[in-house]
């Protein structure tokens, strides 16, 4: 078997740390030998890393497969695919599943297999109708690599840790990740040298709570000292944290985030909720009095910030009276971002089969009050920065080709509103520099500047 003539293409669904996972098994693939593609109808071999978080991650995830299998000679697209392989976390709950249910898949790897992607490659053409599950344990750090395949343009993610210390009544991800554990300083410092190397200057740290860094490796919680060193490294300009918690967010953190320019005065913080009651029966930390009181500390400390926060609708006992306090919350909290998920029961989760479960046209309603609760709060936020001169990353050019699309400190890639950047100067801007841009008109979704 000549390596380099087996053509691989990775399909990354799910979350920013599902792309991470990715580009690592990319990487190895690349090292190994095999020529890696990005169109399916060149592959011979389609590496499909899911998520498995909620319903609606799981359908996308059996949809791309099924999209797949298509590909193959036997399909609607007669392609030259031979063989698919399911990763992450889906094969994690369903490997038995997937391989009598999806005959059609070949391999699955489990969240602690990444790292067995070539071993699993060259497996398909060692032994004929190979099947295989690679499910023995739960998560880990082992298949992450210093040196990446970075997928995305004018930024990259970067992954400081893999799974979750909580047990949040909903959440499957410490049945599908494992328990929380911190990546190493030393291999978060060399992958953002390689990053900045590659000309890059804004990194984004991922984990499921990035907060939480160092606890359980350097016994503290070792987040603002990975800032401070991270911004040393040359190129890095940018330096954005998603996905913390409240109780995370003490005094060394703000003060590092108030006094160091490189970091992103910018915050994703998931409260899930804004109901006592209800954080209670989710087993959450957090009451709305801390969360409250944690705000007030940011934004008296670190002026300008803007949070983003994510909350579920339709938890086993949500009340009118429960719900009716998150929006009420909301609007005193006044996020400047948010995201709504609707709760769907998960296998495992002490939530799957709690009494008073909510009917689904009821968790639509509330999802919807949510969304336009957020409208008039997002709009008063972006109108707010009418004026104001911010330096805009630009991430591409607009589909009317006049415009160019970018994003300051106050939006993360593809979940927050963009900016439309006119450019006043005689040169073209250039995908992934950043410039000086002057804020011009705002709506709930997006904002239009001019280049200063």
């Amino acid at each position: 078997m000549e390596r380099n003539t087996i053509k691989v293409t990775m399909v990354a669904l799910g979350c920013s740390k599902n792309l991470v996972d990715a580009e690592c098994m990319v990487k190895r693939i690349k090292d190994h030998g095999y020529t890696v593609v990005k169109d399916m109808s060149e592959a011979d071999v389609a590496v499909i890393n899911t998520c498995g978080f909620i319903e609606s991650a799981k359908s996308e995830a059996i949809r791309a497969i099924l999209d797949a299998a298509d590909y193959k000679s036997d399909g609607e697209k007669h392609g030259r695919l031979s063989h698919i392989i399911v990763s992450g976390c889906l094969p994690q709950r369903y490997s038995g599943d997937i391989l009598t249910e999806l005959p059609e898949v070949d391999i699955v790897l489990g969240t602690a297999h990444y790292k067995d992607i070539c071993e699993a490659i060259d497996s398909l053409y060692e032994v004929e109708d190979y099947k295989k599950a690679y499910v023995d344990d739960i998560g880990g750090l082992e298949h992450m690599t210093d040196d990446r395949e970075i997928s995305t343009s004018g930024y990259a993610w970067l992954k400081i840790g893999e799974g979750c210390v909580h047990k949040c009544a909903f959440c499957a991800i410490p049945l599908i990740r494992g328990k929380f554990m911190s990546r190493p300083m030393d291999d978060i410092l060399r992958d953002a040298k390689n990053i900045a190397s590659k000309g890059i200057k804004e990194i984004i740290l991922a984990a499921q709570d990035t907060t939480n860094y160092g606890i359980e490796l350097y016994k503290r919680r070792a987040l603002p000292e990975l800032l401070h060193k991270l911004s040393q490294i040359d190129g890095i300009e940018v330096i954005r944290v998603m996905y913390g918690y409240m109780d995370g967010i003490n005094d060394e953190l703000i003060d590092e985030i108030a006094s160091n320019p490189k970091v992103a005065n910018y915050l994703d913080i998931p409260i899930q909720h804004g109901d006592d009651d209800i954080l209670k029966a989710m087993l959450r930390h957090d009451t709305s009095a801390v969360i409250t009181e944690r705000l007030e500390r940011l934004r008296e400390k670190i002026p300008g910030l803007i949070v983003r926060t994510t909350v579920m609708v339709g938890f086993p006992g949500e009340t009118e009276e429960s719900f009716s306090n998150l929006v009420s919350n909301l609007k005193k909290w006044k996020f400047d971002r948010l995201g709504c998920f609707i709760f769907s029961p998960e296998e495992g989760t002490k939530a799957y089969d709690m009494p008073d479960q909510i009917p689904e046209e009821i968790k639509k309603s509330r999802y919807d009050i949510v969304y336009k609760t957020q409208q008039e709060i997002s709009l008063q936020s972006n109108t707010s920065r009418i004026g104001s001169e911010v330096m805009v990353t630009i991430d591409s050019i607009a589909e009317d080709g006049i415009f160019y699309v970018g994003r300051s400190y106050g939006e993360a890639p593809e979940i927050d509103p963009i900016i439309y950047v006119a450019n006043a100067s005689e040169e073209e801007l250039k995908v992934g520099s950043r410039y000086k841009v002057k804020i011009l008109e705002a709506s709930e979704y997006d904002m239009t500047g001019v280049t200063i």
